[in-house]
């Protein structure tokens, strides 16, 4: 996924992270100086669903506008035997037994 919220905020005329951090606060989501300025200049690791809400309503957005997919990552990313068109069949997985615990008392 990519990140665009610097782009949103642009195509609603806020240039700085300091400026949509007061917006965020007027809604509601209260966000430390740090975690503003992750989010401003690259990709959060993660992003509470709440938060992500905030944001929306604010620069007036989708959810889908600010996390834009990238397929080709994903692609990318698969073991080479995985691109082929033989392996396009689900790999096998076979249960673990036991990992030697005794039953629980009755």
């Amino acid at each position: 996924m990519r990140w665009n919220l610097r782009m949103k905020a642009a195509e609603r005329g806020i240039w700085k992270s300091t400026e949509l951090r007061r917006m965020l606060a007027a809604a509601g989501l209260e966000i430390s100086a740090g975690k503003m300025s992750g989010w401003w200049t690259g990709s959060p690791n993660a992003i509470r669903l709440d938060d992500l809400d905030v944001i929306c309503a604010v620069l007036a957005c989708e959810p889908s506008e600010l996390l834009i997919p990238e397929p080709d990552k994903i692609t990318a990313r698969r073991p080479p035997e995985a691109h082929s068109a033989e392996s396009s069949s689900s790999p096998t997985v076979a249960p673990r037994l036991g990992n030697g615990r005794s039953e629980p008392p009755v």
